[in-house]
């Protein structure tokens, strides 16, 4: 459910904007984080770089449905020993200095949240009630959540109350020349072939005739160019990164693999 992650070099992050500086910033003043942008687009990328760009530790946490309060800050084990108190991944973060980063914040449970604003404000405090127990949080100690807005719906949407106590930064996909410096980067392929996929991971987000939920993601654009570095065809690897990663309908699946054909990566091509 969480992992904590400790990084003498920093992970490779190419910034497309203010976004370090501003996360450096809000660090500085102590001030929680909310990173927003589509899926794949670097949110979590920029979260380790700036753990070990800090040097803290960072305490990743999915959210999920079934994701409560006490996974948050912990609970009450026993074994034939007698019984003792396990901090979660925030409560761990709050008392070392270290960075808890709530991955798809809107994915948990609005009564879980909750559990995050007495840290999101001045009083920078985490009330620990089963055993009565409130924490200052330590000076270095930071909050960050991220979501994808055009996932938003009415049931799953960010509560004005708790997206008000963030500085929030808003990510998006590179811009061309620095999405291909990406690709290279992490899967060493040529610039030549990294040119080629964003070129075409560009042509789909520009799309209007296929109903993709959401554009395609830097994350997939590299694990093609993974694939295609050891030995893949073009047309599997755009098969299995691009287009069934973008949609399970026929419908659109069909005009994907059209797309294709007209790129000369058709199946008999």
């Amino acid at each position: 459910m969480n992992a904590t992650t400790h990084l003498n070099q920093a992970a490779y992050y190419l910034p497309c904007g203010h976004e370090v500086t501003l996360f450096q910033q809000a660090a500085e003043h102590r001030l929680p984080v909310l990173l927003k942008g589509p899926t794949g687009c670097g949110k979590t990328r920029l979260v380790e770089h700036m753990a070990s760009v800090l040097n803290r530790p960072l305490y990743t946490v999915a959210c999920h449905d079934d994701l409560t309060a006490t996974d948050l800050v912990g609970r009450h084990l026993v074994n034939q020993q007698g019984t003792w108190w396990q901090d979660g991944p925030l409560t761990k973060a709050v008392r070392e200095g270290g960075i808890c980063y709530l991955d798809e914040i809107v994915e948990a449970r609005r009564d879980t949240t909750v559990v995050i604003h007495p840290l999101s404000d001045d009083r920078r405090l985490l009330p620990i009630d089963r055993t009565g127990e409130i924490i200052n949080a330590h000076p270095d100690f930071l909050l960050v959540i991220s979501y994808n807005p055009g996932y938003q719906s009415l049931y799953k949407g960010l509560k004005p109350s708790t997206r008000q106590r963030f500085v929030s930064i808003r990510l998006n996909y590179p811009g061309a020349n620095n999405e291909i410096a990406v690709i290279e980067h992490e899967s060493g392929v040529s610039k030549d072939v990294a040119t080629t996929l964003v070129n075409l991971a560009n042509e789909l987000r520009r799309l209007k005739d296929v109903h993709l939920e959401e554009g395609l993601s830097t994350r997939m654009i590299v694990y093609a160019a993974r694939l295609l570095r050891s030995g893949l065809s073009m047309r599997d690897a755009l098969v299995s990164c691009f287009c069934e990663a973008l949609t399970d309908q026929d419908e659109d699946l069909q005009a994907l693999y059209a797309w294709l054909d007209v790129h000369g990566y058709g199946e008999d091509q």
